[in-house]
């Protein structure tokens, strides 16, 4: 038989009343009553119900989480670590995928909101605007995506990306290409900015190919545009991307990296299993996503939350699809 909380009262000394202050408004409780209290649950096994604790605190125990595209590698990831850091703070976690859809955004965050006493939104494709009212409306930390007065976790997609340049120009390639993601991509533009400077300051030439939809399909699509273009290596905008240009170019027998380097971003599961293995540059989920849920959890939780920003660094991953540049006389 479970223990109620007129066990955890009786067991106390105090009342039922007491007890529940005592778990969902400890400042109204004396330190070393609730102390006591804390205590003696913990020792019966207490576990408070739900329901009922959100009819006392005008809490729902969830938060609310929203994806762009599940059916991407980066994602799944990145959800477990939320959610595993929900479950250890006694939260569920809701998950909404938008299908890459920036113009179904704010209607399916309004209808999240009502369900959830917070949001993480992972790399939102809206406009500011509609991301700003989303934020003033209900708290909310961003992931992946910066916006002023928001909280925040970011990776350093400029840095990863610059390092990655660097990389490359190091092995000799002087013309390399970039194939860009979806416009409403935040990261995406810090990705090109990175690899903008980067290109200046080592003298490279930078060739953007365009963008193409971040998906394997993306990549295997924009083999033409590639091939057509004076450069010996391409970053992708993603790891998806860059599979899927690795593919359509065994397909043609278009050697990589001996006739053309391939490089990506996120270093997802596949990044390490095609061959050849790619180079990446990976982004810490586990951290990313705990932060996310303690800054989100520390907003709930102040009087008058204010916006916090961290930022975790990304790090290069060189594997087998990047090598040096040919010589001329290798190529003829």
């Amino acid at each position: 038989m479970s223990v109620t909380l007129r066990d955890v009262a009786q067991a106390a000394g105090v009342s039922a009343s007491t007890v529940s202050r005592a778990l969902t408004v400890p400042e109204k409780v004396d330190q070393r009553t609730r102390e006591r209290i804390v205590a003696l649950a913990a020792e019966l096994g207490y576990r408070p119900n739900r329901a009922a604790r959100g009819l006392i605190t005008g809490r729902t125990g969830n938060l609310g989480l929203l994806v762009p595209d599940l059916a991407n590698p980066f994602f799944p990831g990145l959800v477990k670590a939320i959610q595993a850091r929900a479950l250890e703070s006694d939260y569920q976690l809701f998950v909404i995928d938008s299908d890459e859809n920036a113009a179904a955004e704010p209607e399916l965050v309004r209808q999240l909101a009502k369900q959830v006493d917070g949001l993480l939104l992972c790399s939102p494709r809206m406009r500011p605007a509609a991301l700003h009212e989303a934020v003033e409306a209900t708290p909310t930390v961003l992931v992946n995506r910066a916006l002023p007065r928001a909280s925040s976790v970011t990776f350093e997609n400029a840095e990863g990306a610059a390092e990655l340049i660097d990389h490359l120009a190091g092995l000799g390639h002087r013309d390399i290409g970039f194939l860009g993601g979806p416009s409403g991509s935040w990261s995406g533009a810090q990705r090109l900015r990175g690899v903008r400077q980067a290109c200046a300051r080592a003298g490279v030439v930078l060739h953007e190919l365009g963008q193409v939809s971040p998906t394997f399909e993306g990549g295997a699509g924009a083999a033409g545009l590639v091939l057509s273009a004076p450069v010996s290596a391409v970053v992708a905008y993603n790891d998806l991307v860059a599979i899927g240009l690795c593919q359509a170019l065994a397909e043609q027998s278009v050697a990589v990296p001996a006739r053309l380097s391939v490089a990506g971003f996120d270093d997802i599961p596949m990044a390490g299993m095609i061959r050849p293995s790619l180079t990446t540059v990976a982004m810490p989920l586990a951290r990313a996503g705990a932060e996310a849920v303690d800054l989100l959890l520390q907003q709930l939780a102040e009087a008058e939350p204010r916006a916090r920003q961290r930022r975790v660094p990304a790090a290069l991953v060189v594997r087998g699809s990047t090598g040096p540049k040919r010589r001329r006389s290798e190529s003829q």
